[in-house]
């Protein structure tokens, strides 16, 4: 049971203020009665709240798949600059989504976004062994011996030594190399980190899947959906 207030001020309605106004003034039904209180409780599984003759659509989370565009930082918000939450619209940013780990400010590709903190425990924790998934350019060629690294731990420059991941080459000549990686974990600026200790540098870096979630390759840069029911499942481990 939620407060009528609180549910419609959360999808972006209006302040509790201007919701209590809604109602006075006889906008607000629900199952089709003209709300008296602006802080009547609702069944959100069962009772039909209806605006000015619309039908809100009421969720207590929400589940993003973004293909993330370079130059927006994975933040809810920042003094200073763009952030992922500023490339959704309004309704949506009501529900105060966060990003799910992290991609770098030039690092394009799946980003999810939600408010359902266990599944973001669920997917961020490195014991659940969640497969993340990039495409990468690389500025050198890449050999088995830097495949075989990868296999079994890169050690950073300040001595963290990462799990195991996989590295398969797409491509490799002397102009620079095209890899898949593979890793379960995402610590800050890992994957560039990662080929930095191998003497090659990332050009580009795309993240293609999370968690078997893989990127919907008609969502162009910038734009979002929300995930089907048999993604979410897949995602909650359910399938």
């Amino acid at each position: 049971m939620e407060r009528l207030d609180k549910i419609l001020s959360n999808l972006g309605r209006g302040s509790r203020k201007e919701v209590k106004a809604m109602v006075r003034n006889g906008w607000v039904e629900v199952n089709g009665v003209t709300a008296k209180k602006s802080d009547m409780k609702i069944d959100t599984d069962n009772d039909i709240i209806v605006v000015d003759g619309e039908e809100i659509n009421y969720r207590e989370f929400v589940y993003i798949m973004m293909n993330k565009p370079a130059g927006y930082i994975s933040a809810t918000f920042d003094n200073y600059q763009d952030t992922v939450v500023d490339i959704l619209e309004p309704e949506l940013q009501a529900f105060e989504p966060f990003p799910i780990g992290r991609l770098d400010k030039d690092t394009v590709g799946l980003l999810l976004l939600t408010n359902d903190g266990k599944l973001n425990h669920r997917l961020i924790s490195p014991k659940n062994h969640i497969d993340k998934v990039y495409f990468a350019d690389i500025d050198k060629a890449v050999d088995d011996t830097d495949v075989k690294a990868f296999e079994e731990g890169i050690t950073l420059e300040d001595g963290y030594k990462c799990m195991p991941g996989k590295l398969e080459i797409l491509k490799s000549d002397e102009h620079g190399a095209e890899v898949m990686v593979t890793i379960q974990e995402g610590k800050f600026h890992q994957v560039k980190r990662m080929f930095k200790t191998r003497g090659k540098e990332v050009v580009f870096l795309k993240r293609m899947e999370f968690g078997g979630l893989k990127l919907d390759e008609t969502l162009p840069e910038g734009d979002y959906r929300e995930l089907s029911n048999a993604e979410l499942k897949m995602l909650k481990g359910e399938e």
